[in-house]
């Protein structure tokens, strides 16, 4: 889900945060300014598209004016993150772009503490390739589908926080969004419905999951629930699709999905919440103007920031007094020593200037968090218990 124009793993900007964002050129006559005058007077999903093909490639051999075209601008592009290329794009850039691949990682990831916690994953040829299918699904198919669904509803917005963005700036069509939203769709429920199959499950559990993910990434983005309208509701949202999804897929592929493991993640998903929280800063002004009710927003920076920090902390603090109850001692000692860092690096940026260490602070602490969650997960796999 782009969810306010980013999911939570900004941290891989941070390798390529070489350049600030550019401005699209503004003489009228241009390309650019044309299509975005066509843009927006495109009012519906189904009506014209404004422009069908890709905004026309500059001189290969030169940049936009400024810092524009660049290798960086061009890895941000491709990625989906914030300061990308505007001019040198291809059809199919614009694609992967409106999919952000930066975003994939945390999806990816959950898999592989959802493996851990089934306590059935072992090191064969099978498994990892069953994992790395499962990646395909949580990654380029599913998180694919949630940030195209919120590209295209985001569009106003978008054209105020990050308007290079492929739709407000006019380089791809409403159609071929909307096309590629149900693409993506199909292929990954698709894809879930093969893997329940392949696994023998006689309840198709990862076929489930899918749908599940798809319909909280309709609502978050599309009225007129659009649960993004409150931060609360929102973020928690985000939190359960980067921690609880992702993760019981990946049990689910190598042991029975239980309730011991949803609730535990649902749960642990409230830390996700304060992950969430960060990708709101960069979008203040847009979603003000828009009525969305962020926390930065109904808070200010630095309240949402000590809200986002106690978050991601107490109940990361949570899930090792869990384990530490449960009698595994070196696990709750081993998430501790990861959460400190993280402690560390909120003092050192998040709660001193979040507005400009966002990145900074994604990039240091996010991390150490995903290794917790490995932690937990080889905790739950390995006790027996669950």
């Amino acid at each position: 889900m782009s969810q306010n124009g980013g999911g939570y793993p900004r941290y891989c900007s941070w390798i390529a945060h070489l350049t600030m964002s550019e401005k699209i050129p503004q003489d009228p006559s241009s390309p650019e300014m044309a299509a975005e005058m066509a843009f927006a007077a495109e009012p519906s999903i189904g009506e014209g598209a404004a422009s069908e093909e890709a905004a026309p490639d500059s001189d290969p051999g030169k940049g936009s004016p400024g810092t524009g075209g660049s290798n960086a601008q061009r890895v941000r592009q491709l990625l989906g993150m914030k300061g990308a290329e505007v001019e040198s794009r291809s059809i199919w850039q614009l694609h992967l772009q409106l999919m952000k691949p930066v975003t994939w990682i945390p999806l990816v990831w959950g898999l592989i503490p959802g493996a851990a916690s089934s306590g059935h994953f072992t090191w064969t040829w099978e498994n990892v390739a069953l994992i790395l299918v499962g990646m395909i699904l949580a990654g380029p198919l599913m998180t694919g589908y949630t940030q195209t669904v919120n590209e295209y509803y985001d569009r106003e917005i978008d054209a105020i926080n990050e308007p290079y963005r492929p739709i407000p700036s006019g380089a791809i069509s409403l159609q071929r969004v909307v096309i590629q939203i149900w693409v993506l769709l199909i292929l990954g429920l698709g894809l879930a419905y093969a893997l329940d199959w392949y696994t023998g499950h006689d309840f198709p559990v990862i076929t489930c999951i899918a749908l599940a993910g798809a319909l909280i990434a309709y609502i978050y983005s599309a009225p007129p629930l659009k649960l993004k309208r409150n931060g609360w509701l929102g973020n928690y949202a985000l939190g359960a699709s980067y921690i609880a999804l992702p993760w019981w897929t990946g049990h689910a592929l190598f042991g029975e999905l239980n309730w011991t493991v949803c609730i535990l993640t649902l749960i642990y998903s409230l830390a996700g919440l304060g992950i969430a929280v960060v990708n709101d800063f960069k979008s203040i002004e847009g979603d003000r103007q828009f009525g969305l009710a962020s926390l930065p927003v109904m808070f200010g920076a630095m309240g949402a920031a000590w809200i986002s920090a106690l978050m991601i902390d107490l109940f990361q603090f949570g899930m090792a007094s869990f384990l530490l109850g449960a009698g595994l001692k070196l696990y709750a000692a081993l998430l501790v020593l990861l959460i400190i860092p993280q402690i560390t690096f909120q003092d050192m940026y998040l709660l001193r200037d979040p507005l400009n260490n966002d990145v900074k602070y994604q990039a240091s602490a996010q991390p150490f968090l995903v290794l917790g969650m490995l932690v937990v997960g080889l905790a739950l796999g390995r006790s027996g218990l669950w």
